[in-house]
């Protein structure tokens, strides 16, 4: 079975998925969820909407890491 696979910009380099939940991806990525903000397509997309956004093709994903320190 071939699932359809999408293009998108994750923090402006081209990436290829398949379509799915935004967390599922940034999760398959490596981040933390509990660690980054994340801008999608040019606006700050706030956490409770996550789950509910589904990447597709075009999309625009900044992914920017909250770091601690003293």
């Amino acid at each position: 079975m071939n699932a359809t696979m999408i293009n998108l910009q994750i923090n402006g380099e081209p990436h290829v998925s398949t379509p799915q939940s935004l967390p599922l991806l940034l999760e398959s990525l490596g981040f933390n969820l509990r660690l980054i903000a994340i801008e999608y397509n040019g606006e700050i997309l706030h956490r409770q909407f996550w789950s509910e956004t589904t990447i597709k093709s075009g999309d625009q994903i900044e992914v920017v890491t909250i770091v601690g320190g003293g």
